[in-house]
């Protein structure tokens, strides 16, 4: 084993371990540092200089879109980070380098309102008319899944991670673990939806207590983040909806619609789970009915007469 290798599954060890990240971002790191190694010409720590990172960085702007090289370029200052606190390098080449770059601002997809309510109906839809009675509580739970993050904006990783205990439905709040494992409440404020809720636990009480997640199959494993991909694309295609609909589209539909409702960002921030009210602010650029209605009514060009 080279003397990179080594300190890259140390450093990953502790990532685990002491620092207790979580598998997606452990999963990151892994393939970041392994591609890292498999790809730079001397696997010796104390040979990797700013040059060469730095032609490392060039190729990785040919190859990926920036949001992926500025992930990578994160995971290596990490890793440097750590072999400098180790003492395993006398100084970390990344102090020498400059690395900034602007990445474009890619506006977030939304699901137009009406098209959330044609999806909605659809799986009730589904519900009433089920043949048997395994796709009757199929359709119960989608329905639930579906209500949860329109309703909450939380994200499908945060759903499908969701504890039998997470959920209180006697005071209508949600527990939820979001990135860095920050916990945030946020609560049902829609009857329906609290009753589909209330509905669905009744109905999958012996899964749900199986797997001790909320969301569970009818085998009784938890509801992964793949299933509800599926399910999703299952119920556009029988509402014949002409959109690639993603889980993560009602986040930002949830986020949009509250700003148009001119709700204050700081709380959707809070809703959210957002570090920044940074992360927030791109919201604002996709408020665009909230923009028409202003520049109809209070701009001063419609009481012109001309």
């Amino acid at each position: 084993m080279s003397n990179l290798q080594l300190p890259i599954n140390n450093y990953l060890d502790y990532c685990q371990y002491q620092k207790r990240l979580d598998n997606k971002t452990l999963k990151a790191y892994r393939i970041d540092l392994k591609q890292f190694y498999t790809q730079i010409p001397s696997t010796n720590i104390t040979e990797i200089t700013s040059d060469l990172l730095e032609n490392y960085i060039a190729k990785l702007h040919q190859r990926y879109k920036p949001k992926t090289v500025k992930r990578k370029i994160a995971s290596l200052k990490a890793f440097f980070h750590y072999l400098e606190y180790k003492e395993l390098i006398d100084s970390n080449p990344f102090h020498k380098i400059q690395v900034k770059f602007r990445e474009p601002v890619i506006l977030p997809k939304t699901i137009p309102l009406h098209t959330i309510e044609i999806f909605l109906s659809t799986i009730y839809r589904q519900r009433t008319n089920a043949k048997t009675v395994f796709q009757q509580r199929n359709a119960l739970r989608d329905a639930a899944v579906i209500e949860l993050l329109f309703s909450t904006g939380m994200r499908i990783s945060e759903l499908c991670s969701l504890k039998m205990n997470d959920v209180n439905l006697y005071d209508r709040t949600i527990l939820i673990y979001g990135k860095g494992s920050k916990e945030r409440r946020i609560q049902i404020g829609n009857d329906d939806v609290a009753n589909i809720l209330e509905e669905y636990r009744k109905n999958f009480q012996t899964e749900i207590q199986s797997c001790q997640h909320f969301f569970a199959n009818q085998d009784g494993r938890a509801l992964s983040d793949q299933s509800v991909r599926r399910m999703i694309n299952k119920y556009t295609s029988l509402a014949a909806i002409d959109l690639h609909i993603t889980p993560h589209m009602f986040r930002h539909t949830f986020a949009t619609s509250l700003l148009e409702a001119d709700v204050d960002i700081r709380y959707i921030q809070e809703m959210l789970g957002h570090s920044s009210i940074n992360i927030t602010e791109i919201y604002t650029h996709v408020a665009m009915s909230k923009q028409r209605d202003i520049l109809t009514t209070k701009h001063p060009r419609k009481d012109f007469h001309i």
